[in-house]
């Protein structure tokens, strides 16, 4: 039998595919699965059950019919990767992880939603076997996944880029399901629309398109054609629009999916029409079945519906269950034999690679990468971007796996791998393009650049980075966040770190970020003083497994750091760069202003006052330090303290104490000259003297 699949006029498309292999055991396997997304949120009395309940059978049609994975190696080199976008109906991840047996159980369900459960709120990376990302906020889910496509891609030309397409042990398919939210929020459009300019076409997205949102029918303040949005982003299209009897069109799925793994060129979008909650009989297609507990009577009426024993809670048909695995064991077993054939011939007949690959496996950096770094001389002068620029080309040339771009400001970033062409598909008519060059063009998105730097990322297999200017890591944040979360080993290149970049004015001059970002648990924010710590901040992060955001100058700074004491000093926060042998007042700064730092040590020195110049680039690292080590940078018994930064002021007083006094910048800023600006706001050498003798008076 054939099947056919609606569709819009303008849109794709009639499709002609085999019949659906769905049997009755499929039918009493979802039927289960739905009653599952009730149960866990009416015994949790909160959660998201709708959605849940409506993408059993689309999820369960991946995970048991089209994804190659393996549930006993969740972090299998040759999966496809799923992305639930939707996290909220986190139960649509859970139920499937426990039928294909990823270690969920029945009891793991019955704890949704509990303190030290498998199965949280919304999905987490790292806590959870299976779940390949932390979607959290609608939209980064979508928009990680086409991170993770655009990884593949690099991958593949690290490791097997001659192969034909779909041969290579390399290739593989990142699946989403999509709901209104997601596609409603920004940082979807933006990525949707880098992944068409990119042609991945391995990446394919479900969009659940149900109506209903938190607030109601979201025609409320949803009204645009999204198959057209995705069509003019480069995307194939495909629009389900059948019910059948209020349920998807589930064999129109498959004839979607079916046509988007045949695709060569495009990321692939299909539309489902589908009813939240379905088949509740009071509450599917309404508001409340999207964020609510179904309550006891419409849950056992549902399940009527189902055909299944209202007063049975948490059950699975024992027969049913058996079989479900037992056909999903057999596939896996096969593809995964196929995979591993594959793997071999491609290890046998490239050495190097696969030695490559090993490294990265296991997190060694390459062994030159050391003498790669390089340094400057005592008394030269270089803005620290540009430092970062010259370190970024360096380590590029022995670390084959790091690789990245900007959101449109390569130049003011100085983000770009020289020779390392363009990251950009086959298809393009740029100038030195390919399909697995180094250097990303993100556009003008930095959201979708930090969303698809976690999705580079989360592999394992590359170490990836993005610029722009410090104060647009505001349009970021979130994907920040969840960098800061998952862990993930991403650098942020931000420049233009503060009032210093000068006439662009206040809306370009970033003030409150330096401590806004260092409040984020799990990100290290690193402000390095000159060129040398500047190369010290990559040699450090890159010996690391987590986010780094290097906050880097716009205007010179002097060399005035020790190239290999910079190294030794940087990994630990802060350390000790010039001292008295019994200094009564601690100067404390972080990026130029150690500079005035150094300048009013020598001039204190001169009126008889002894000083320790402190430079403190990371004060996450100072803070793991052990007790010790802390003390002896900064020392209890010196109560005289100073700390100077061009940023807001608000958190110094942790290191400074009651006697101390915090030089900083509380205002926003003006459009003129660097030098200018510093002298106006009293960011200067001057002001460091005053403070500091302001606080040895401080008898308080």
């Amino acid at each position: 039998m054939d099947w056919w699949s609606g569709c819009l006029p303008g849109h794709t498309s009639v499709f002609l595919v085999t019949e659906l292999d769905w049997t009755t055991t499929d039918d009493r396997a979802t039927a289960y699965l739905r009653a599952l997304a009730m149960d866990a949120v009416q015994k949790a009395t909160n959660g998201h059950p709708g959605t849940a309940m409506t993408l059993a059978p689309v999820a369960y049609l991946l995970f048991q019919r089209v994804m190659r994975h393996d549930p006993t190696n969740p972090t299998w080199l040759g999966r496809d990767r799923f992305v639930l976008s939707c996290g909220h109906s986190s139960l649509t991840l859970y139920i499937e992880l426990f039928l294909s047996q990823y270690g969920l159980t029945m009891g793991d369900l019955e704890s949704f939603r509990t303190s030290g459960a498998r199965t949280p709120g919304h999905p987490e990376h790292g806590h959870t076997a299976g779940v390949e990302t932390t979607t959290g906020p609608l939209g980064n889910g979508l928009a990680t996944a086409v991170g993770m496509a655009m990884g593949a891609r690099y991958e593949r030309g690290l490791f097997d880029p001659d192969a034909d397409p779909g041969t290579s042990p390399f290739d593989h398919h990142v699946w989403v399901i999509a709901s209104d939210g997601d596609l409603e929020e920004g940082v979807s459009g933006e990525a949707s629309s880098l992944a068409g300019t990119q042609g991945l076409n391995n990446l394919v997205v479900i969009w659940d398109d149900n109506h209903i949102s938190i607030e109601g029918n979201t025609a409320v303040a949803f009204t645009e054609d999204v198959v057209a949005r995705y069509a003019s982003y480069g995307w194939a299209t495909h629009y389900v629009d059948r019910l059948i009897d209020g349920n998807i069109d589930l064999p129109g799925v498959y004839a979607a999916i079916q046509a988007a793994r045949s695709e060569s060129k495009r990321p692939t979008f299909i539309a489902m029409r589908s009813t939240i909650a379905w088949p509740a009989p009071k509450l599917q297609n309404t508001a409340k079945a999207h964020g609510s507990a179904l309550g006891a009577e419409e849950v056992a009426a549902t399940k009527v519906e189902l055909a299944l024993n209202p007063d049975e809670h948490f059950a699975f048909d024992a027969d049913v269950l058996a079989e479900v695995r037992a056909k999903l064991n057999i596939r896996v077993a096969e593809e995964r034999d196929a995979w591993t054939l594959s793997y071999h011939a491609w290890r046998a007949q490239n050495s190097e690679r696969a030695a490559e690959l090993d490294r990265i496996l296991s997190r060694e950096l390459p062994a030159n990468f050391n003498t790669s770094i390089p340094s400057w001389e005592l008394g030269s002068s270089l803005a620290t971007r540009k430092a970062s620029g010259e370190v970024i080309n360096a380590i590029a040339t022995v670390m084959p796996e790091f690789w990245g771009g900007s959101a449109d400001l390569a130049e003011s970033n100085n983000t770009t791998i020289e020779g390392g062409k363009s990251f950009l598909p086959t298809s393009t008519q740029m100038p030195d393009a390919s399909p697995y060059g180094r250097i990303v063009h993100f556009g003008i998105r930095e959201h979708a650049m930090g969303a698809a730097l976690n999705g580079m990322s989360l592999s394992g297999l590359t170490r990836p980075f993005g610029g722009t200017f410090f104060v647009f890591s505001d349009y970021m944040r979130g994907a920040v966040r969840l960098a800061a979360l998952m862990q993930t080993p991403v650098t942020y290149v931000w420049t233009h770190d503060s009032v210093g970049l000068g006439e662009d004015g206040p809306t370009h001059q970033p003030i409150e970020h330096l401590w806004s970002l260092r409040a984020m648990p799990g990100l290290s924010v690193v402000r390095p003083a000159d060129a040398n710590e500047t190369a010290a901040a990559w040699h450090a992060t890159l010996h690391q497994h987590r986010p780094v955001g290097l906050v880097l100058t716009r205007q010179n700074v002097p060399t005035i750091t020790d190239s290999l004491e910079a190294i030794v000093g940087l990994r630990r926060g802060a350390y000790v760069i010039a001292d008295h042998e019994a200094p009564t007042v601690l100067l404390l700064a972080t990026g130029s202003e150690v500079q005035l730092a150094l300048a009013a040590h020598n001039q204190l020195a001169e009126e008889g006052i002894s000083s320790r110049v402190i430079s403190m680039p990371c004060l996450e690292w100072f803070d793991e330090q052990d007790q010790a080590y802390r003390d002896s940078v900064l020392l209890p018994s010196v109560r005289a303290r100073v700390s100077v930064e061009a940023g807001a002021t608000l958190g110094w007083w942790k290191y400074v104490g009651d006697r101390g006094r915090v030089i900083g910048i509380d205002h926003f800023g003006a459009s003129a000259p660097d030098k200018i600006l510093f002298q106006e706001f009293g960011i200067t050498t001057d002001a460091v003297i005053a403070a500091a003798k302001a606080s040895l008076n401080d008898q308080s």
